[in-house]
């Protein structure tokens, strides 16, 4: 199974249109999150038929997405949250306390418009970044490969 993870879009239409396009054909699943609303409202419009799960975020006032998803991808769970109700701009501790809690083999966040990953005792830690707006690093998004229990990680920075 192969997932793309992308947040923090703020309204940037064409540059998620831009990535769904380009990776639809090699993607199972499609998971945001958070603050986009607006061009996953229209996302949602143009492709109804895409696979794609979303969170909201801090800035998603008037979205229908939950604040936090379990997912289950390939057999292996999936913990999403936009990041800001954790605190994720000081530590990713309680994110870290909650996925464990719930069973989850990995954690999908966003919130701080940073690209992180961080592997501990089982649990894979992951920020796509923003793909608009970053701060510090490259515009971005991820793409995670689960194959027979096995999960791979792997940030990817756009110019």
């Amino acid at each position: 199974m192969r997932i793309v993870a992308v947040g923090d879009t703020h309204r940037d239409f064409m540059g998620l249109r831009e990535l769904i396009e380009q990776q639809m054909d090699s993607t199972d699943l499609f998971i945001h999150t958070g603050d986009g609303e607006r061009e996953l409202d229209d996302i949602r419009s143009l492709y109804p038929e895409l696979p794609l799960r979303a969170v909201c975020g801090n800035c998603d006032l008037y979205s229908s997405d939950p604040q936090v998803d379990l997912i289950d991808a390939g057999g292996v769970k999936i913990f999403v949250t936009h990041g800001h109700g954790f605190g994720v701009k000081y530590s990713v501790e309680e994110l870290e306390q909650n996925a464990r809690r719930l069973g989850a083999a990995i954690v999908l966040f966003g919130h701080t418009h940073c690209q992180y990953y961080r592997y501990d005792e089982g649990l894979h830690l992951l920020n796509p970044g923003s793909l608009s707006h970053p701060r510090g690093t490259s515009r971005g998004y991820a793409v995670i490969e689960i194959q027979n229990g096995q999960i791979l990680c792997n940030l990817v920075q756009l110019r």
